[in-house]
């Protein structure tokens, strides 16, 4: 069975984008691509036990286990050395990616405290949007009685659109709570 949002790109959003920019081509028309979730850690350094903790809370997230990031040069005021471990990511295609997306979208966004929507100006200039997270609490999978500490995390959704309007209205189309200015 396919994940719900793919069915509701193909049913809703699709015909939608490509009616709105009258795209000749069903090819022409934006569509996610991956998704990436990061956390990065500072105190890696100091403590090993966290970074298997956070993998673990990544894990739980994404239904992936994640690739542990490297430092790739050193920085002497931050006593960071060239190849120590400092952060957790997993990137997620296809169908978990679908499945992340709407567990972003209907159960985890809603639970921020205070959340007025995301901001819609938050794309890089090419289609493509990074939220920021400020605890991993708000995912229904992590189980709140074992996490050691709050983490922030960052979460960046690639799309195939050209522009910001195009991703903007993309992700809109999704079901993305995007803040009306």
């Amino acid at each position: 069975m396919p994940p719900r949002m793919k069915d509701k790109y193909q049913g809703e959003a699709l015909p939608a984008l490509r009616e709105h920019y009258s795209y000749a081509n069903v090819m022409q028309v934006p569509k996610l691509t991956k998704i990436v979730v990061n956390i990065g850690m500072g105190e890696a350094l100091t403590d090993a036990n966290a970074l298997d903790k956070a993998a673990d809370d990544v894990a739980a997230i994404t239904g992936q286990k994640p690739v542990i990031t490297r430092a790739k040069r050193s920085i002497a005021n931050f006593r960071l050395r060239e190849g120590n471990p400092i952060g957790v990511t997993a990137t997620l295609r296809g169908q978990r990616m679908y499945e992340f997306f709407d567990r972003l979208v209907t159960a985890a966004l809603p639970r921020i405290r205070d959340f007025q929507g995301l901001n819609p100006n938050a794309f890089d200039g090419r289609g493509n949007y990074s939220l920021g997270i400020r605890e991993q609490l708000i995912f229904p999978e992590i189980d709140y009685d074992k996490v050691d500490k709050v983490r922030g995390m960052q979460v960046t959704i690639v799309t195939t659109a050209r522009t910001d309007d195009e991703g903007r209205r993309l992700l809109e189309l999704m079901g993305m709570p995007f803040r009306k200015n």
